[in-house]
C-alpha cells in the first residue's frame, strides 16, 4: 500500500470536496490534508464548477442532494465539458435504491461512497481512483448499453471502465454495510447476554416475602432483584405501614 501511495504522491493531488453542510465539509477538509491532500471546498454544483473553472481539481467528491445544483448535475456537467472530463468524480451517497447506481452511471461518475462512511475505507478508495487515473490514461472503451429496469428502459451511455468502477465500489459499499451490521449485531448481542432478567413462577414466602432461589436459599426481596437485574432500591415507607408502625403520629 506504501508503493501505491508513493504512486500517487509523484505530484500534488487536490480534491474538490462539494458539501452543503460546514459541519461536514469542513471534517473531511481536515481529514484529507491531514493525509497529505490538498484541499478546496464548495457548497454545492454551481459553486463547484466555478471552482472548477478556476482551478481544476484532480479529484472531485461531492454530495448528491445539494441545493442550486445537486450532485449528479454536477457530474454530468464536469464530464459533459472536454476540459474537465478527466477529472474522476467520486459522489457520496446513502445508496438506497438501484435506481443510484443507474443515475451514477448516465451522469458520468467514477465511484460511489456510501454515507456514514469511516475514514480507511474513504482513503483507500481515493487511493484506488488516484493509481487508477495513472493505469488508465489514454484508455476509452466506449459503449452504449439499453437496459429494462424499474418498468421502463433506459440507455446507460457509459464505458467499460466506468461500469466496472462503479460496481466494484458499490459492492465495497455493501461489504463495508455487512460488516459493520454484521459488528452492530455482535456488540448487541453481548449487550443482550449481560442483561438479567426475571421471568417463570419465583416461589416467594407469604410471612417474610423472601425469594427462594434456583439453589434453595431464601433470599430478601431486594437482594433477590438487585443480584438479577440492574434495579437498584431506596428505602421509603407507605401510608399503610406507616400508620401501623407509628400509630401515634399518624392516627392523630
Amino acid at each position: 500500500m506504501e508503493s501505491d501511495r508513493n504512486v500517487a504522491s509523484q505530484e500534488e493531488i487536490t480534491i474538490l470536496v462539494v458539501e452543503d453542510s460546514l459541519t461536514q465539509a469542513v471534517r473531511l477538509q481536515s481529514l484529507l490534508e491531514e493525509n497529505g491532500y490538498r484541499t478546496l471546498l464548495a457548497e454545492n454544483g454551481r459553486a463547484a464548477l466555478e471552482r472548477v473553472s478556476a482551478e481544476p481539481p484532480t479529484l472531485i467528491i461531492s454530495d448528491i442532494v445539494m441545493p442550486e445544483m445537486d450532485g449528479y448535475e454536477l457530474c454530468r456537467r464536469i464530464k459533459s465539458n472536454e476540459r474537465t472530463a478527466h477529472i474522476p468524480v467520486m459522489l457520496v451517497t446513502q445508496l438506497n435504491e438501484p435506481e443510484d447506481i443507474l443515475k451514477g452511471l448516465d451522469c458520468g461518475a467514477d465511484n460511489f461512497i456510501t454515507k456514514p462512511y469511516d475514514a480507511p475505507f474513504l482513503l483507500s478508495r481515493i487511493q484506488y481512483i488516484l493509481i487508477n487515473r495513472k493505469l488508465r490514461k489514454n484508455t476509452r472503451t466506449d459503449m452504449g448499453l439499453e437496459v429494462f429496469f424499474a418498468n421502463r428502459r433506459q440507455f446507460i451511455n457509459s464505458d467499460r471502465i466506468q461500469i466496472l468502477d462503479l460496481l466494484f465500489s458499490t459492492y465495497e459499499s455493501a461489504l463495508q454495510k455487512a460488516r459493520e451490521l454484521e459488528r452492530m449485531n455482535r456488540e448487541l448481542q453481548e449487550a443482550l447476554d449481560t442483561i438479567k432478567t426475571l421471568e417463570g413462577i419465583l416461589p416467594i414466602c407469604s410471612s417474610c416475602k423472601k425469594i427462594r432461589d434456583g439453589e434453595g436459599v431464601w433470599q430478601s426481596l431486594e437482594r433477590y432483584i438487585g443480584d438479577r437485574s440492574k434495579a437498584k432500591f431506596s428505602h421509603g415507607i407507605c401510608p399503610e405501614c406507616a400508620r401501623k408502625v407509628y400509630p401515634d403520629i399518624f392516627d392523630k
